[in-house]
């Protein structure tokens, strides 16, 4: 359910952009963010730093596409996110001295310091390379092909990364605690 809820505004704007054109696609991926947004409020929940982030790029960058009618503001907005999350992961280690995949996972998972390090380093790389791509695909290929690259081909490569994530971190995955084994 915390998946499709997270994918709701893309969603949405897929169907719209379908439906109708980019602009009003863009106004309703703007709408479903902030409605997002207010619904996890409304019902007491923590909105996480990724969430603010991603709706303050949205409605900036989506309100730039509205304002000058310009669809380059919108297929800019994946790469600035994910820009922002590459550097938020290279650069929180050095000004909080916190590796941040371990202090959101660690309790889940325990890995030696060395593996959640890499492991940090492999997903700012992937933010990066799906930065470039976004604006690969964005420059390169009609609107179409860019809104269909942006919902299914991100989602896809974000998957796929994951499990070969998940196959590599089985290797180095530690044992839990004795006292862990019932929890």
């Amino acid at each position: 359910m915390k998946l499709l809820f997270d994918l709701f505004p893309i969603l949405l704007f897929f169907a719209a952009f379908k439906l109708a054109d980019i602009y009003v696609a863009t106004g309703v991926a703007i709408a479903a963010t902030v409605l997002q947004i207010a619904w996890l409020k409304l019902r007491g929940r923590a909105v996480e730093p990724m969430q603010w982030a991603s709706l303050g790029i949205i409605v900036v960058f989506g309100g730039m596409t509205l304002l000058f009618h310009d669809e380059t503001f919108i297929k800019w907005k994946p790469t600035v996110l994910y820009g922002l999350f590459a550097a938020a992961l290279l650069l929180a280690p050095m000004l909080t001295g916190k590796n941040p995949l371990r202090a959101i996972m660690g309790t889940q998972l325990a890995l030696p310091p060395r593996i959640w390090q890499r492991l940090t380093w492999a997903w700012a790389g992937f933010f990066a390379g799906m930065g470039a791509l976004n604006l690969f695909v964005a420059y390169r290929f009609p609107l179409e092909t860019w809104v269909d690259f942006k919902v299914f081909g991100t989602l896809g490569l974000t998957i796929a990364f994951v499990i070969v994530q998940a196959l590599w971190i089985s290797r180095y995955a530690e044992e839990p605690e004795a006292g862990d084994a019932g929890r």
